[in-house]
């Protein structure tokens, strides 16, 4: 059974910090491509990053370019979203998903098959 759990979120003060991680189960890195969303009240979802750890390649939002940076540990199967500088308009939760390594736009949705179930983060003014 595929599961992903997100962890890492909380409250914090606009410029600061925070890591997410997500951890995977009932699957390889290597077969996958893994991102991150983020969901605020009112508002679309969002791609925010994606990763695939086959050859490394990346792909960011340009609202997060330059202050989040995503990696993955194989041998924990886990995946990492390091946000630094965060903003007030960061405020959402944010969901990994896993999807094909073979997946042409990272930053839909629609192209992942697997979802966790999301973590809470919050930055105040």
């Amino acid at each position: 059974e595929v599961q992903l759990v997100e962890s890492g979120g909380g409250l914090v003060q606009a410029g600061g910090s925070l890591r997410l991680s997500c951890a995977a189960s009932g699957f390889t890195f290597d077969d996958r491509a893994i991102g991150w969303f983020r969901q605020a009240p009112g508002k679309e979802r969002e791609g925010v990053s994606c990763i695939r750890s086959s050859d490394g390649s990346t792909y960011y939002a340009d609202s997060v370019k330059g202050r989040f940076t995503i990696s993955s540990d194989n041998a924990k199967n886990t995946v990492y979203l390091q946000m630094n500088s965060l903003k007030p308009e960061d405020t959402a939760v944010y969901y990994c998903a896993a999807g094909p390594i073979g997946l042409i736009r990272p930053w839909l949705g629609y192209e992942y098959d697997y979802w966790g179930q999301g973590t809470q983060v919050t930055v105040s003014s």
